[in-house]
């Protein structure tokens, strides 16, 4: 019996962590190389290109996009050659999708990257948020979200890792509207109070998903942030001590931050595997 060939499957992570020490890049090597363990029907390899620090930037000859998160403000960039190569890659990529080829290119974009792509699709306002948020956070599905494959398998509301000073918000209806866009998740009442709620998760089309959270942490990578002194103290100020402890207990629990971990990158990178795998076996 002839050996079925496998389909290899190329990624690019794209780091926008400016060489700031982080545990994002470890968390999306891990879950990227273990992807690849769990099927036997793919080669994955995957390169990092380090954009924001030495200029890198990936070309399309790579499958799946991972666009990482990233410290301070998606602006900073502005009039940057990094941003300005960045930006291009998007249009490359949102271009080859519409052209009707029949391999489509799919991008996966965290926290700093969902911003700079609301900044580029233009489909809501990115602005700084009223204060800092930082912790393990509840949000919850809308009802595009409960059925996106992303999304379905996790609790409503669900727990993620949550790092910004900035915001995407109040979508552009008519945009959403022209480019099929569909919101996957919000903030909770129960973070926010009477103000508007951030958008946390969306689609823009089949190919292209992002998060405002951090959907690739994991229980070690939280304690390594909820660790260190000046982040505590801003969990403790906001929301109490007990809460701060409560959300490091949030951390073993197989329901929260560890359901996320396992559920949504992996969900995003197994249908573009099976999309691309069905398109190389034809």
């Amino acid at each position: 019996m002839m050996r079925k060939e496998k389909a290899n499957i190329k990624v690019s992570v794209i780091d926008l962590y400016n060489n700031e020490r982080n545990e994002g890049m470890r968390c999306i090597k891990e879950i990227v190389t273990d992807t690849g363990k769990r099927r036997d029907d793919v080669q994955i390899t995957y390169d990092v290109f380090e954009t924001r620090y030495k200029g890198d930037i990936p070309d399309l000859s790579s499958d799946i996009f991972i666009s990482s998160g990233g410290p301070g403000s998606p602006f900073e960039g502005v009039g940057t050659k990094w941003e300005k190569d960045y930006f291009n890659l998007l249009d490359s990529l949102w271009t080859h999708n519409q052209n009707q080829n029949s391999t489509k290119k799919y991008i996966f974009f965290i926290c700093h990257s969902f911003q700079m792509m609301g900044r580029f699709f233009k489909f809501a306002e990115v602005n700084q948020r009223y204060e800092k948020s930082f912790g393990v956070i509840p949000f919850i599905k809308t009802e595009e979200g409960a059925v996106d494959p992303t999304l379905k398998n996790l609790t409503n509301p669900f727990y993620a890792a949550d790092f910004r000073t900035f915001q995407v918000i109040n979508p552009d209806e008519k945009v959403l509207k022209e480019l099929g866009i569909k919101i996957l998740s919000l903030e909770t009442a129960e973070e926010i109070g009477e103000r508007t709620p951030a958008i946390m998760a969306c689609r823009i089309s089949n190919e292209i998903v992002g998060t405002q959270f951090h959907p690739e942490a994991d229980p070690e990578s939280m304690i390594f942030h909820l660790k260190q002194n000046e982040r505590k103290k801003h969990v403790i100020d906001k929301y109490g001590e007990t809460r701060y402890y409560e959300m490091i207990e949030w951390l073993e629990h197989p329901q929260k931050i560890k359901l996320t971990r396992k559920t949504v990158l992996p969900a995003f990178l197994n249908q573009a595997i099976d999309e691309l795998t069905a398109v190389y076996i034809e």
